[in-house]
């Protein structure tokens, strides 16, 4: 754990705010998803670090130890089970690591390099977020004794959050379509789908991913995604 987590004094925890003292890193390149994990963070009294790729997040952890480390699997210069693997062979090893991700698959990654935890996007629910730390925090840690009620919180991350992803997606299919960066594509727009409930999106993502599975022709789908994109970039006036 970090010096924040040895230093917590109990007068500062409360049972609104569990997870004080804490800091979170959290690896995750759609802004839309880390927005809502900071709400998070803020509710629980947790400090956050971002860090958007693999080369972001090993520069923090060449300066500090994160109590928490989130890490989103699918990231833009490479999986982010790398960056499990490579914490949890580390001594000292940061106290928590956690992943997260849209895909059905990712659980299943994630505890196979090393992942502590999962969490499946979207992650909205307080009582999940604070229950899946605690639980995983060692037996001292006396944020894991304050008596305090589920929360039923959910949060709900700013829109223009979602602009931000939709514009970055632009960019990507403005730039290259090569299979590396569809398959980049795929993973981060179905996150961002799922994290934002857009279902039209996500059903577009998922046939292109399929097609690029498939190595068909990928002509139709990504105009498909692209449209879309283009659509709730246009949307932006409505916000």
């Amino acid at each position: 754990m970090d010096d924040l987590t040895q230093n917590a004094l109990p007068q500062y925890l409360r049972s609104d705010r569990p997870l004080f003292g804490l800091t979170v890193l959290v690896v995750e390149d759609s802004k839309f998803a880390c927005e809502g994990i900071r709400l998070l963070c803020l509710r629980s009294g947790a400090r956050i670090r971002r860090a958007d790729c693999l080369r972001s997040a090993r520069r923090h952890l060449q300066v500090y130890r994160p109590s928490v480390v989130i890490i989103d699997l699918g990231l833009p210069d490479g999986n982010g089970a790398e960056l499990i693997e490579e914490l949890n062979a580390a001594s000292p090893r940061v106290g928590i690591v956690l992943a997260i991700s849209g895909d059905s698959f990712g659980e299943s990654v994630a505890l196979a390099a090393g992942a502590d935890g999962f969490f499946a996007k979207p992650l909205i629910s307080l009582a999940v977020f604070q229950e899946t730390i605690l639980s995983l925090m060692p037996k001292d840690y006396v944020g894991k004794d304050i008596v305090r009620t589920v929360s039923s919180e959910t949060v709900e991350p700013d829109l223009i959050a979602f602009q931000e992803d939709m514009a970055h997606a632009a960019e990507v299919i403005e730039k290259d379509t090569a299979a590396q960066q569809v398959e980049y594509l795929t993973l981060f727009l179905r996150g961002v789908a799922r994290s934002a409930s857009d279902a039209a999106l996500l059903d577009a993502t998922e046939r292109l991913g399929a097609a690029h599975a498939q190595q068909r022709q990928l002509t139709l789908e990504l105009a498909c995604v692209a449209g879309l994109v283009q659509d709730r970039l246009v949307a932006r006036t409505a916000i």
